[in-house]
């Protein structure tokens, strides 16, 4: 079991975070439920007629507590590597992690702060691989930081998925599905 940190609870952190936890590892995702998710209505994403962002987010919140995950309603002040690890620090709360993928949105103060190329243009972004993998050994950046003109939600929650199951890959050491059985009567 690896121990996971996701910072940014919109729907790439939460996406990562209910594959990773599904899969039985730790996972702790910090985040104020301050997304801009709050001020959208989804009206295409695949499988949901309509919803606010933050009936949205309800949800999605309470799907990932559900599975295990620990929500820490707290804003991370900073990152660092150690030993290799990741240490996340906020005010009141210190954790290590083996893993950590981050979904800041547009701005990164934190992915800047691990020294992280940001690319600049007319949105600044980080350069991911096509899982989310920065140049950082087990380090993710999902969501706007890795695609600032695609900021669409079910995108951002599509990054998150492809890193969970590219974590979940280096875990087991082989390529990872993840399929859903119907259940059994």
């Amino acid at each position: 079991m690896a121990s996971i940190v996701v910072v940014g609870d919109g729907p790439g952190g939460l996406s990562a975070a209910l594959f990773l936890a599904r899969a039985n590892n730790s996972v702790v995702v910090f985040g104020t439920d301050n997304t801009v998710m709050n001020f959208a209505f989804l009206n295409n994403y695949l499988g949901i007629e309509g919803i606010s962002g933050t009936d949205f987010q309800t949800k999605a919140r309470m799907q990932v507590t559900d599975a295990g995950v620990q929500l820490v309603n707290e804003e991370v002040l900073s990152v660092e590597t150690t030993d290799g690890k990741f240490v996340v620090r906020t005010d009141d709360t210190e954790q290590t992690a083996d893993y950590l993928i981050l979904s800041e949105g547009k701005s990164m103060p934190l992915a800047n702060s691990l020294g992280i190329q940001i690319t600049s243009g007319e949105d600044d972004l980080v350069s991911v691989d096509r899982d989310g993998r920065t140049e950082i050994s087990r380090l993710y950046v999902i969501g706007r930081s890795a695609r600032p003109t695609r900021s669409q939600a079910i995108i951002s929650a599509g990054d998150g998925a492809a890193a969970a199951l590219d974590i979940l890959a280096e875990l087991e050491g082989k390529d990872v599905q993840d399929w859903d059985s119907p259940p059994k009567d």
